[in-house]
């Protein structure tokens, strides 16, 4: 397995969790009184993989000069 292939499957696995976290932070702002420092935590980790995923797609983008 080369390098490009590797950097792809971590990318999906990221932005599988990126949309799962999605879909937690969706469920838990729906309940009225929700725990604001498990929203906050969410939230971050939530910045934190999108961080991750840009920086993985720029890697695997070849560099163009213009």
């Amino acid at each position: 397995m080369n390098e490009q292939e590797i950097l792809k499957e971590k990318l999906a696995s990221l932005r599988s969790e990126h949309r799962d976290l999605d879909d937690v932070i969706a469920r838990l702002a729906e309940r009225a009184p929700y725990d604001q420092l498990q929203m906050q935590r969410l939230k971050k980790r939530k910045l934190m993989l999108k961080d991750q995923i840009t920086v993985l797609e720029s890697r695997l983008l070849p560099d163009i000069i213009a």
